[in-house]
């Protein structure tokens, strides 16, 4: 084994803790806390580099929201070349042309805006883990660590999802709980298709259940509408759109959603 890795092995052989999104969500909520006290308490030549790294900080973050805010840009459209040759401080004359920019950061925080949509239930009951996850402690080395779990909610794998080797795998989704297909209901055309489920975006109760896809009330998903024969403004066929679980499927029996529109 590589030096320095042992971390990496040690999670695949005993998996991570159950509330290791939750402690790495704080962690890096506390990180403007810990940056103001630095600034406040160090003294001397650390606390020059200190403000030397601030600064530079701020400086790549103002030009950053800068980027983000500049939508109206102001182009010069290249005209047909003239024949006839033109002075110096005529070269920088052309007709100018309004044009949207969008920066790569506005683009990626348009595509993680599922938990800012105005859904149809913008509140859910919380689900504890408990409730989510049975402890397995069948064969020797799970019967004395107790470090496997089952789960017993509804859940969504891909097609090319492949499970892990037995004594590496930390969570198990039941075969007979997995779902492939979803009711989707269209708000405006008020009709109700089963379409395929794409991928879970955002489940409200923890990011953990997001990354395990597990379906529950209220989580967001995306589904293949290709067959409803939804197009852009500009004529393109829609691929995948997203809907949010409206019931309770392991009560059900089924996944029934509302597109989000």
């Amino acid at each position: 084994m590589p030096q320095n890795e042992y971390i990496e092995r040690w999670q695949k052989q005993h998996g991570k803790r159950l509330d290791h999104e939750e402690r790495t969500r704080k962690r890096q909520a506390r990180e403007g806390h810990k940056a103001s006290h630095d600034a406040q308490n160090l003294r001397g030549l650390r606390a020059k580099l200190y403000q030397q790294n601030r600064h530079k900080e701020k400086i790549q973050m103002k030009k950053r929201i800068k980027a983000q805010e500049e939508k109206n840009v102001k182009s010069a459209a290249p005209d047909e070349p003239s024949k006839t040759p033109l002075p110096q401080y005529l070269l920088d004359r052309s007709q100018e042309t309004n044009a949207k920019a969008l920066s790569s950061a506005i683009k990626n925080k348009r595509n993680e805006k599922a938990a800012k949509f105005a859904v149809p239930l913008p509140k859910v009951k919380g689900i504890s883990e408990e409730e989510m996850f049975k402890v397995i402690n069948t064969g020797k080395k799970t019967h004395k660590k107790a470090w496997k779990r089952m789960i017993t909610k509804p859940t969504f794998v891909g097609n090319d999802f492949t499970r892990r080797p037995v004594k590496y795998e930390r969570f198990i989704r039941p075969m007979g709980l997995r779902y492939k297909k979803c009711n989707v209901t269209h708000p405006e055309l008020a009709v109700t298709v089963q379409l395929p489920i794409l991928s879970v975006k955002k489940n409200p109760q923890n990011p953990l259940y997001t990354q395990l896809g597990v379906l529950t009330k209220g989580t967001i998903i995306e589904v293949n509408v290709s067959e409803l024969g939804l197009v852009t403004t500009t004529g393109k066929v829609v691929w995948g759109k997203w809907a949010q679980v409206t019931n309770t499927p392991e009560n059900d029996g089924c996944v029934n959603a509302v597109l989000l529109v």
